[in-house]
């Protein structure tokens, strides 16, 4: 889901340098200091974070209105928040900025859910936590409603929050035992709620059980004899891709193998691969949709969102194809790419971007209405969505070229990049500390130009200045 379009998204987008001397470590040092300790003492709510609030304080939001007592997790808010303090200690080591992202850790840790993962926000009120289903609630709820229970993986939620809190939870040398009680309940409510095609749903409003084979049966995707045109008012979907879930899941997976060497994560990682080389659609689409029914048919979920071929799920899931490869050494996730990438670069439109959807079979390009009528013309869409996405074909193909000439690779652990002192990375470090207020705050300005203060932008930017000081340490 996408932020809302009042907001100009000008994340890591500041003022230009070029005519300002190169910051000094101490420049550099301070602004990260102000910045961190008025985004902690100011902008948070019990150590945890929204996506944009008024330059005034007054005015909270994630995807909707958030009170004083409320966080949210879906990113970018508190996992994407805790990761960039976290990463910008691992930089510097700075206490101050480990300190700050155990506060988020923490704080996610009050809003897990008894189902296992996370919902969208979490509600720090006292008054009002008893009617969620939170693990540490000691007044739980007798009837809490769905989504007071619910853990969801659309956009990143659970999976953002895993990864943030495996990070601290190794960091930490595992000695904080609400963080690694929090990763492994998580982890194991995320394995149980895998499919036996080794998909997932995306939300659950109880500790998942054991699924049968006998209602999940293990089948290849296939286009139905004829689908809906209009929306049925309900979600169809049983395995998802939408919103990159499954890339966001795997990648989670491969982090928990990586940090704990259990097996079990990395096995489930491999089912997750088995499953998106079954949704791979039979000629003459071979690509993926965003959502299949238990028959393995694409299907409808939200109003806008069709039984169809995605241009923006499939090339995604080309890249954590090629993830898993890398991974497990194991060759058959990379069969899928030629012939994917072949029909992808055919269902090009003429400005050399992608349609979000393609009509089952015809390969027609889908669009809607402002008022939610199925269309071919592009003339009308909502602005809420992107019905038209770029490609990224040129790039995957040139990863899928790579690594075909390499030898199979023997370990899954990324390579870790130090950070060079480069002109690009002071001039970014300069504009950074320039367009500081006397606050401490990184002010971006609405479509009305109106200021806010974002926190995908405070993320990126510490990130900037964390990695500054690094490479002018390591120089």
């Amino acid at each position: 889901m996408n932020l809302s379009l009042w907001v100009a998204l000008t994340i890591g987008q500041v003022v230009s340098a070029s005519d300002r001397p190169d910051p000094t470590p101490a420049e550099a040092e301070a602004a990260l200091h102000a910045a961190v300790s008025f985004f902690t003492e100011k902008v948070a709510s019990h150590g945890a974070y929204v996506w944009r609030v008024s330059s005034d304080l007054t005015d909270r939001r994630g995807e909707g209105i958030a009170s004083p007592t409320m966080a949210w997790v879906q990113p970018p808010g508190t996992p994407s928040v805790g990761e960039a303090l976290l990463d910008a200690y691992l930089d510097t080591d700075d206490p101050l900025l480990l300190d700050a992202a155990l506060d988020a850790a923490h704080a996610l840790c009050l809003g897990q859910m008894n189902s296992g993962g996370w919902f969208y926000s979490i509600e720090f009120d006292p008054a009002k936590r008893p009617a969620f289903d939170y693990r540490d609630n000691p007044d739980r709820p007798a009837k809490a409603s769905r989504s007071q229970r619910m853990t969801t993986l659309d956009d990143d939620t659970t999976q953002a929050s895993l990864r943030f809190l495996i990070r601290m939870d190794e960091t930490l040398d595992f000695a904080d035992p609400r963080i690694h009680d929090a990763v492994r309940y998580g982890l194991d409510a995320l394995l149980a709620a895998q499919h036996p095609n080794g998909g997932w749903y995306v939300w659950w409003d109880s500790f998942p059980k054991p699924l049968s084979e006998d209602d999940y049966p293990i089948l290849p995707a296939c286009y139905p004899e004829t689908w809906l045109r209009e929306w049925p008012n309900t979600w169809l979907g049983r395995y998802v891709t939408n919103d990159n879930l499954m890339p966001d899941v795997i990648e989670t997976l491969l982090l928990a193998h990586r940090t704990y060497d259990d097996p079990r994560y990395l096995t489930a990682a491999r089912r997750a691969g088995d499953f998106l080389i079954l949704a791979q659609m039979p000629d003459p689409q071979p690509a993926w949709a965003q959502q299949y029914n238990v028959a393995m048919h694409p299907e409808w979920s939200r109003k806008f969102e069709p039984p169809a071929i995605s241009g923006g799920e499939s090339q995604g899931i080309l890249q954590v194809l090629m993830r898993l490869y890398r991974a497990s050494g194991d060759p058959k996730y990379l069969e899928p790419i030629p012939k994917a990438l072949d029909y992808l670069r055919r269902s090009q439109l003429p400005d050399g971007r992608l349609a979000r959807f393609y009509e089952l079979r015809t390969n027609r390009p889908l669009y809607f209405t402002r008022d939610y009528q199925l269309t071919y013309s592009s003339d009308d869409m909502p602005t809420h969505y992107g019905f038209i996405v770029p490609s990224r074909l040129d790039r995957i193909a040139s990863e899928y070229d790579r690594l075909r000439e390499q030898p199979a690779p023997r370990r899954s652990s990324p390579e870790s990049i130090s950070p060079k002192l480069t002109p690009t990375l002071s001039r970014s470090a300069r504009a950074v500390i320039d367009a500081l207020d006397d606050r401490g705050a990184w002010l971006d300005l609405t479509e009305k130009g109106t200021p806010i203060i974002q926190s995908a932008t405070f993320s990126e930017n510490i990130r900037v200045l964390s990695r500054y000081l690094a490479a002018s340490k390591a120089r």
